[in-house]
């Protein structure tokens, strides 16, 4: 019983000295920046839809807003993000066996790809800093499915993917 009441003791004594040791920010990013400036994406993909730039770059700002704490301005930002969309792939993937050999094989899933080229200038710490580093992300489904009929989900879950890659690289520094 005296060895329960001395443990209670111990801790109450020794939480509030402690506590002052333990530091966590569930900001999410390794930065002391407070602004980021995020440039409009051009799209210079061939097969991409016309607003697909556009819609990278509000799709991103929104992922910065809601993932930490940082302002997103117009001009003269700590950290400066902006690239390009590289590559809109619409490619055939998990032939399955066909019955005739004149005839091609057809796919039973279709792969759509995209990727990004970022450059990422942190005014604080420049050693943060890159230029031209590529992230893609890729979703598959099914090829009997037209893919108008399926874009707009698989779009937002490549550039989940690929936002999360980005803030990774960049605000959370790994």
């Amino acid at each position: 019983m005296k060895s329960n009441r001395l443990i209670a003791f111990v801790v109450l004594i020794a939480l509030p000295l402690i506590q002052g040791c333990i530091s966590y920010s569930f900001r999410g990013t390794s930065t002391a920046a407070k602004s980021i400036q995020v440039e409009d994406f051009f799209n210079n993909t061939d097969l991409g839809p016309a607003n697909l730039g556009q819609t990278f770059t509000n799709r991103l700002k929104e992922y910065v807003q809601q993932n930490s704490s940082l302002r997103v301005v117009k001009e003269n930002g700590e950290l400066q993000i902006e690239g390009t969309l590289t590559q809109y792939a619409v490619t055939p993937v998990a032939p399955v066996a066909g019955g005739a050999n004149s005839r091609i094989d057809p796919a039973s899933l279709t792969r759509l790809t995209i990727a990004v080229k970022v450059n990422y200038v942190d005014t604080l710490v420049p050693k943060n800093n890159f230029k031209d580093k590529t992230f893609s992300f890729y979703q598959d489904f099914p090829s009997t499915q037209d893919l108008n009929s399926v874009q707009e989900n698989l779009e937002r879950k490549i550039f989940d993917q690929i936002f999360i890659d980005i803030f990774n690289a960049t605000l959370a520094n790994w």
